[in-house]
């Protein structure tokens, strides 16, 4: 292990909220408390807050300065947080790199997010060397491992005096089930507030009024975190900083998602909350539960969901095997932040239906004319933000100006979420825009009939696609997975609908594979299940 020399207890002060300010002030007061574990490494936030600074050292050492934007081509691990940081620290900007991407893919990201350097995984070499050479703004990287180490350990180890501000920038790049992945440019206070939490990660006690609050807020009991996601993704990153900035414990897994061993880790670790995304974690961890456990849960105080759609019966059977653990079912974006959740407390009922309660007076649903939707009128808008919001998109003026409108004075990022508001004020959401299918004139939003489909016993796992119909414009088609032992029919599929939804949105053909193609975080590929659908 690194030594610790630089390290000075208990003498910074918060007067921004920008993150390395906030993250380096809470490390001089915990230093000694247990920050992070991923695999066999285990380091206090005295020994992360070391490593976070070597490597912000080493980044000058190259030449790379304020502004300039630093590839993260990782798994997790905690070189990952260690680099996001250590950008933070030199003001220069982390760009998150999905590792699935194939070289097209990788090409097109490292161009339009203007990349000087890139810290990477041996084993995505081929494919970095690849690209690297036809990315002009490139002009260094560094391999974790042996390299990556002895550059660390020749650092001067001294927190740089580098310039920083609550106006440095975050960008997170959201790649798409439907086109090239997009860099969503944050402001860094926005972000800490939008996306971080605003020091308060179970969004039960408010926000902070000011940054020094943010050092009144660390906890002083032991709470274990553990996000489900690669940190390439907006779920583990927001929920690992907005943790380690209250002093907890945060635990990453450096393999890929394993229901089994998640299970393992929480008896082990005596985890307090469990983030997982969406239905594609919920399932096989409620498997695993039923063939290997029970397991030992009593440290458990929540289980969050958020990324992709958690259907009701998933969520009820999650209250069932977890009676002491609040579930909550979050909705969001990369453009937004957390937006909105349903919050069930230990031992509740969804009774089927999911409904959310907005987060903030930003909230909102917009109509086709930027009006707010009436609540209980019906009619089906986009969910919409405005105050702490994005930027744009970084080098995407068209696509910011589709996405980023003013309307009445203020500014607004307009989503894909189609929602309509009930008379409550809670809001339903139906699905992606740009996923809805046109069926004779009548929009069908995916996911609200993958719901429905998903809550057939025979059903394990469902993406819904429109296909062309020489009638009716489009037809709704299904991808299903089935549970061991089962089959299914069209028709059966069909009945089962038609008690929970219009006529119009259900099933026209039906198609079974051994497994439904996801994304690493659990996001359905619709260009994979249209062309199953197109090729059977």
């Amino acid at each position: 292990m690194l030594s610790a020399s630089c390290y000075v207890a208990d003498v910074t002060d918060l007067s921004t909220y920008n993150l390395a300010d906030v993250f380096q002030a809470v490390a001089d007061r915990v230093g000694e408390r247990e920050a992070v574990l991923c695999g066999e490494r285990r380091l206090t936030y005295r020994e992360l807050d070391d490593r976070v600074t070597r490597t912000a050292d080493m980044f000058l050492d190259a030449g790379l300065t304020r502004g300039d934007h630093i590839g993260i081509y990782l798994r997790n691990g905690t070189e990952y947080l260690e680099a996001m940081l250590a950008a933070f620290v030199i003001g220069a900007v982390p760009v998150n790199i999905n590792f699935r991407y194939v070289t097209d893919e990788l090409r097109y990201l490292f161009t339009n997010a203007d990349l000087v350097g890139v810290v990477y995984d041996p084993e995505f070499a081929d494919n970095f060397a690849a690209v690297s050479e036809s990315v002009p703004s490139l002009r260094w990287s560094v391999a974790i491992g042996d390299e990556y180490e002895s550059l660390l350990a020749g650092s001067s180890g001294e927190r740089p005096d580098s310039e920083r501000s609550n106006d440095d920038h975050y960008l997170l790049y959201t790649g798409g089930t439907t086109g090239l992945p997009k860099g969503v440019l944050w402001r860094q206070e926005d972000a800490f507030f939008a996306c971080i939490g605003g020091g308060d990660p179970m969004r039960l006690s408010g926000p902070v009024a000011t940054p020094p609050e943010v050092l009144d807020r660390i906890i002083d009991f032991d709470f274990c975190a553990f996000p489900l996601a690669p940190l390439m993704h907006a779920a583990a990153q927001w929920t690992s900083l907005s943790w380690l900035f209250c002093g907890a414990r945060v635990v990453l897994s450096p393999t890929s998602f394993d229901a089994l061993s998640v299970w393992q880790t929480i008896e082990r670790e005596r985890v307090s909350t469990l983030i997982i995304v969406g239905d594609a974690m919920a399932r096989p961890l409620i498997d695993a539960w039923d063939v290997h456990g029970p397991f030992d849960t009593s440290s458990l105080f929540a289980v969050g969901s958020g990324g992709a759609p958690l259907t009701a019966s998933l969520k009820d059977r999650l209250c069932e095997i977890l009676p002491s653990s609040a579930i909550t079912d979050g909705f969001g974006s990369s453009e937004t932040g957390a937006q909105g959740s349903q919050r069930m407390e230990p031992g509740a009922n969804s009774g089927g239906i999911t409904r959310f309660t907005r987060l903030g007076e930003g909230t909102t649903v917009l109509a086709d004319d930027l009006s707010e939707v009436v609540p209980g009128s019906g009619v089906v808008g986009r969910v919409a933000l405005t105050g702490r919001i994005p930027l744009g998109y970084y080098n995407d003026p068209e696509g910011t100006a589709a996405t980023f409108v003013d309307h009445d004075g203020r500014r607004w990022v307009v989503t894909g979420d189609a929602a309509t508001v009930e008379a409550d004020g809670t809001v339903t959401l139906l699905g992606r825009g740009s996923v809805s299918i046109n069926t004779g004139g009548e929009k069908v939003y995916a996911e609200e009939v993958e719901g429905v489909i998903k809550s057939h016993p025979s059903v394990y796992d469902a993406v819904v696609v429109g296909v062309p119909h020489e009638r009716f414009g489009e037809s709704v088609a299904a991808v299903v997975s089935l549970t061991a032992g089962e089959t299914l029919e069209l028709e059966a599929l069909a009945a089962h609908c038609r008690a929970s939804i219009a006529g119009y949105k259900v099933p026209r053909s039906l198609v079974v594979v051994d497994e439904v193609v996801r994304s690493p975080v659990g996001k359905a590929d619709y260009r994979w299940a249209r062309g199953i659908v197109l090729g059977s």
